[in-house]
């Protein structure tokens, strides 16, 4: 009977034919990511774009290698992951092995493969450079739940070393909302992940080191986001309507220094508060009101997020996504700011600010 594969069986031939001659550490926090490669070019691009991290002297270290070569045919019976509701367009497929997880891009052919503290990605990675840092940024992720926090659908920004996270159901806007607080001067801390852990007395929220997608409605209407946008693009986007720019699957990568200056990519701060972001695309008058969350738990399913098809359970019993209490429990009497009506960036940065400032005040220790 012929036994099952598994990572290293699989690797043992691809990492024989790929010499790994190039090294990238990038550091979060306390933690170093040892990425390796036989792709100068690939070292290089995710160098750039981790300009913010790059060094190590984390204490802990997590190593990445990541092969550039075709598209990998490994014979194993995938299962394609159902998206969530609302999106219909299927991105991936997994097989779990005894000693991990490998994972497939569906429209890349781009394989990650994971477990027992070893980490893969193969395939053409060059090209596909940003699924190779959604993978990095999953390794982080993974290591701050399994030390206690629990995982936000949000952004994050803070001021004076206060931080607030922005929730929102996909698409509601939490990025935009996020780079209009920043041009009032906050430091940026997350784009759509943010990992809350109670440290003592306070809470403490750490983000994840990528740069916000942003799409062309956005960076017409936030004059900091210039640099990302030609004068061509600027030109044919603006002469669309704004509903029309809303929906548009046109991204662009915003680079914090880039657009805002040196220095304002802080990652972890102690957090101050939370938005909930429930507005709608209508005339209606945009409001902002403070709310008690064990009194609305219908605001929950905002930020509550699964662990995603990247994280390693170590009991298969676990389940992916922690309780309502869970949330609660970390939370406690944290302030909670809900925003609804009608959508007004504007209007709702300047509100969110008002409440951070305020819950500056309320929330220990700062």
């Amino acid at each position: 009977m012929q036994s099952a594969p598994t990572i290293a069986g699989l690797m043992a031939p691809i990492l024989a034919d790929a010499p790994i001659t190039h090294r990238l550490d990038v550091t979060f926090g306390d933690v170093t990511v040892v990425v390796s490669s036989n792709s100068k070019g690939l070292i290089e691009k995710l160098a750039n774009y981790y300009r913010d991290f790059i060094g190590g002297g984390g204490a802990t270290l997590i190593p990445v290698t990541a092969i550039e070569a075709g598209p990998p045919d490994l014979e194993l019976p995938f299962a394609v992951k159902q998206r969530e509701p609302g999106k219909t367009k299927l991105k991936e497929s997994y097989c779990d092995l005894p000693d991990g997880r490998v994972v497939k891009k569906l429209l890349t052919g781009l394989l990650f493969l994971f477990g027992h503290g070893d980490n893969y990605a193969v395939g053409p990675c060059i090209d596909n450079d940003n699924q190779v840092v959604n993978f990095i940024n999953n390794r982080f992720i993974e290591h701050c739940l399994k030390r206690g926090a629990l995982l936000f659908h949000a952004a994050g920004v803070a001021e004076g070393g206060a931080g607030l996270v922005i929730s929102g159901f996909s698409g509601a806007g939490k990025s935009t909302l996020a780079l209009e607080i920043m041009r009032h001067g906050t430091d940026f801390v997350s784009n759509d992940r943010v990992m809350v852990s109670r440290e003592g007395a306070g809470l403490v929220m750490t983000g994840v080191a990528k740069m916000p997608r942003v799409n062309p409605g956005t960076v017409l209407n936030n004059p900091n986001l210039a640099p990302v946008m030609d004068a061509e693009d600027r030109e044919r986007f603006s002469a669309l309507p704004q509903a029309e720019l809303w929906d548009l699957e046109h991204k662009y990568d915003a680079f914090i220094d880039d657009c805002f200056g040196k220095g304002r990519f802080k990652l972890s701060c102690p957090m101050a508060g939370l938005v909930v972001l429930r507005w709608k695309r209508d005339a209606s008058p945009m409001t902002a009101s403070r709310v008690r969350l064990r009194d609305r738990r219908d605001l929950m399913a905002a930020f509550m997020k699964d662990v995603g098809l990247f994280y390693e359970f170590e009991d298969a019993a676990e389940p992916s996504i922690a309780s309502q209490n869970a949330y609660l429990d970390l939370l406690g009497d944290l302030p909670v700011l809900e925003i609804d009506g009608g959508v007004d960036f504007h209007k709702a940065a300047l509100a969110c600010l008002e409440f951070l400032r305020q819950a500056r005040t309320e929330t220990q220790p700062f």
